[in-house]
């Protein structure tokens, strides 16, 4: 989804007949190793299937980190390419993040500068160590430019382009408003399809609330996960119906813990097998309320304006955060909290709102600061060269 819309920046460039012409060669690492579901993303987005596929597959984080510089490595000796872009905060970002710095390739980050300021969360410290080597760091928002600043890093390494995932969601919106919520629900139900028609009618609800949760601090504790369970069913479901798009791992731990039959038997509960980007882009689209801990959620419900309950005590978004002009607030798992600002959210109602710079036209900024930058080095690096 982050890397869909720069693909078709190079491309359009390339098809314009402007200089310099961009060879570009895109690898998939396999971290997220359901082939099915990438398989899907490709398709759906719109962009040829990856060059090269690393095939990493699932491990431990130091698994995956290693065996991915493992195999990155060869793929850099053999390309020599000028560039490596990497984006967002996961394990390959890091990974491919420090096989280019030590090959001497010019690394670009987009999604530069997030911080959560939480040394617990994997990601932070992805994200630490990617724009500590990173020679272009692409900010999606302010903060995150001020972030790196208050670092120490030279502003001449930064660049403020906006968001590159509003690009693809501003590209997808117009399909995503083609299906129907109900064929999504049906297609997609865990349960038989009778027993969602018996259950709940969407056309004679007061809506219904767009439900997403697969972060460890939520799913990996049984009396956490347990408490967040039985307040969605007794206190949220009677009033609003939920649609839970179930990721796997949580998946896994309620049936570990003896908790899935009961949420499939709950009245208004209705569970979701994983869903394609266009699936969740509709059904956020008329969603009264979302109750997440991702963080692309809590940015694409400000651009929908939906009300969002992040199920996180940070976040590294602090832009989409209702005190910073957004939609979301920050509620934990703290159950007295999320019933608390439930109801203020869904007194509220929508309210769409676009940070500075979201405006579908990142992917666009990005390879227009790229071109600058690689010209800017390159100038530096010959100069370099006769001196010696």
């Amino acid at each position: 989804m982050k890397i869909s819309p720069f693909v078709k920046a190079i491309e359009n460039h390339n098809a314009s007949g402007s200089l310099p012409e961009i060879q570009h060669i895109l690898v998939h690492t396999g971290q997220h190793y359901d082939d099915n579901l990438s398989n899907y993303f490709f398709r759906s987005l719109g962009i040829s299937e990856p060059d090269i596929n690393l095939e990493i597959g699932s491990g431990t984080h130091a698994e995956q980190v290693g065996q991915t510089m493992i195999a990155f490595e060869k793929v850099v000796r053999e390309i020599q390419p000028d560039w490596v872009v990497v984006v967002g905060d996961v394990n390959a970002t890091c990974a491919c993040s420090i096989t280019a710095k030590k090959e001497n390739i010019w690394l670009a980050h987009i999604e530069a500068g997030l911080r959560s300021h939480d040394m617990h969360m994997p990601e932070e410290i992805n994200r630490l160590v990617t724009d500590r080597l990173s020679d272009l760091l692409l900010t999606p928002d302010t903060i995150s430019y001020n972030n790196l600043i208050n670092e120490g890093v030279k502003d001449d390494k930064i660049s403020f382009v906006g968001n590159i995932m509003i690009d693809t969601l501003d590209q997808h919106r117009e399909i995503s408003a083609q299906l129907n919520i109900t064929e999504i629900l049906k297609a997609n139900h865990h349960s038989e399809t009778r027993r969602l028609e018996g259950r709940i009618s969407l056309s004679n609800s007061p809506g219904y609330a767009l439900m997403t949760m697969h972060r460890p601090s939520n799913v990996d504790d049984q009396k956490i996960l347990k408490s967040l369970t039985e307040f969605l069913m007794e206190k949220v479901a009677p009033i609003l119906p939920i649609i839970w798009p179930m990721h796997p791992r949580s998946e896994m731990r309620l049936k570990e813990f003896g908790i899935w039959n009961k949420l499939q038997e709950a009245n208004n509960m209705i569970l979701l097998k994983p869903i394609g980007y266009h699936e969740m882009i509709r059904l956020n689209s008329e969603a009264r309320i979302m109750l997440t801990d991702s963080g692309g959620l809590q940015e694409e419900c400000c651009i929908f304006g939906t009300p969002c309950l992040t199920l996180r005590w940070n976040t590294e978004r602090p832009v989409t955060l209702r005190k910073n002009g957004g939609v979301s607030v920050l509620v934990g798992n703290d159950t007295e909290k999320i019933q608390k600002e439930l109801h203020s959210a869904l007194e509220a109602g929508r309210s769409p709102i676009r940070p500075e710079l979201w405006d579908g036209h990142t992917a666009q900024r990005i390879l227009t600061r790229l071109i600058q930058m690689h010209d800017h080095l390159s100038s530096v690096s010959d100069k370099t060269v006769h001196n010696l």
